[in-house]
C-alpha cells in the first residue's frame, strides 16, 4: 500500500497550522499596536493661589444733603427797596441781602428831605445773610410789601454738607466695622466718607435707619444726589483663594472641588471647604494648599477623578 496520501494529508495539516499561527501572530500584534495607542488628553489652562484680601460688602443708596438752612426774615413791616440776591448766588457772612423801608418812614423821609435836603433820611433797614452759603431760595421781589417775621429767602450752610443713608435695621451691627467708606457718584468719582450718627428714627414701611455720612470735599455737590455706598460686612485680610472658575460643584450644590495638578499630565480631585465668596474669587477654608501648586482654570468640567490633561500655554 502505497503511503503517499498520508503524506500529503500530513502537509496539508502543517500548511494549516501555519496559517492559523500567522494569522494569531497577526492579531497579536495588531492588538500590541491599539494598546500602545496614547490616552486621549484634555486640553486645559491652569491657575494658582491669590493671597490678595477678600471682603464681602453690600452697597446702599446714600443722599446728598444740607442739614442747616438757614432762613433769613423781614426785621419789620415795609417795602422792600432793594433785593441783591437770586438764587442760586453765593453769599458771605453779614453780606447786605435786602433792604426796608416802611410806608411811615417812607411818607417822613420825603417830608424830611423837603425840608432839609442835607439831613439824607431813608428810613431803611438793612438785612444781612446769617451764614456763608447759596441762596437756595428767595421769596419776594423789589416793590413786595412783607411782614416782620416773613422769610424773604432760604440759605444752604456748606458746612453741614453730608450723606444720608437708609440702613436696612438688620444690619446696623455691621456699622462698627466700618473703618472707611468710599463713597461713588453716578461720574464715578470716588469720596473717602466717614460713619456719623444713627437717627433714632426708623421708617416703619421700609424697616431702615437713617445713617449720617460725612465726606470732606472742596467740590460742591448739588443736593439730592444720590452716591452709592459699600458697607463691609466681612473680610479676610490674608486668604487661600481660588478663582470661581476653578471651583466645581454637584447638583445640589453640598459638595465642592478642585482638579489639582499631581504634574504636568495628571490632575486629581480634591474636595475642598469653601469661605469667603466674592465676584471672581472664593476663599479655601481647607485644605491648606502650597504657594506652588497648580489649579485647573478652565478645561476642568465633566473630568474624573483622576485625568490626563495637556496644559494650554496660551
Amino acid at each position: 500500500m502505497s503511503s503517499k496520501p498520508y503524506y500529503t494529508v500530513t502537509l496539508g495539516l502543517a500548511s494549516i497550522c501555519l496559517i492559523l499561527s500567522a494569522c494569531n501572530s497577526s492579531a497579536t500584534l495588531d492588538n500590541r499596536e491599539l494598546d500602545k495607542t496614547p490616552d486621549p488628553k484634555t486640553p486645559v489652562s491652569v491657575t494658582q493661589i491669590s493671597h490678595a484680601p477678600l471682603s464681602d460688602y453690600i452697597e446702599l443708596n446714600a443722599t446728598a444733603t444740607f442739614q442747616q438752612k438757614g432762613i433769613i426774615k423781614a426785621s419789620s413791616n415795609g417795602y422792600l427797596q432793594t433785593v441783591n440776591v437770586k438764587k442760586g448766588d453765593y453769599v458771605k457772612g453779614g453780606q447786605p441781602l435786602f433792604t426796608v423801608i416802611t410806608k411811615e418812614a417812607r411818607s417822613i423821609g420825603n417830608a424830611i428831605n423837603s425840608l432839609d435836603p442835607s439831613f439824607k433820611f431813608t428810613g431803611l433797614t438793612r438785612i444781612t445773610a446769617n451764614t456763608a452759603g447759596f441762596v437756595g431760595e428767595v421769596s419776594h421781589q423789589k416793590g413786595d410789601y412783607v411782614q416782620e417775621g416773613e422769610q424773604l429767602a432760604v440759605i444752604t450752610n456748606l458746612n453741614s454738607f453730608v450723606f444720608l443713608m437708609d440702613l436696612p435695621y438688620e444690619l446696623t451691627g455691621i456699622i462698627k466695622n466700618q473703618k472707611a467708606l468710599q463713597v461713588t457718584l453716578p461720574d464715578g468719582q470716588k469720596l473717602a466718607g466717614k460713619m456719623g450718627r444713627s437717627l433714632p428714627l426708623v421708617d416703619s414701611a421700609s424697616q431702615t435707619q437713617r445713617v449720617i455720612i460725612q465726606v470732606k470735599t472742596q467740590q460742591l455737590i448739588p443736593e439730592g444726589l444720590i452716591a452709592k455706598v459699600k458697607l463691609v460686612r466681612s473680610e479676610s485680610l490674608n486668604p487661600i483663594a481660588l478663582p470661581k472658575e476653578s471651583i466645581l460643584t454637584n447638583e445640589t450644590q453640598d459638595e465642592f472641588w478642585v482638579m489639582k495638578l499631581m504634574n504636568d499630565t495628571t490632575a486629581v480631585k480634591v474636595n475642598i471647604q469653601k469661605g469667603l465668596e466674592t465676584g471672581s474669587y472664593v476663599e479655601i477654608k481647607s485644605p491648606l494648599f502650597k504657594p506652588n501648586d497648580r489649579f485647573i482654570l478652565t478645561g476642568n468640567y465633566g473630568l474624573p477623578d483622576t485625568a490626563k490633561i495637556m496644559i494650554n500655554h496660551k
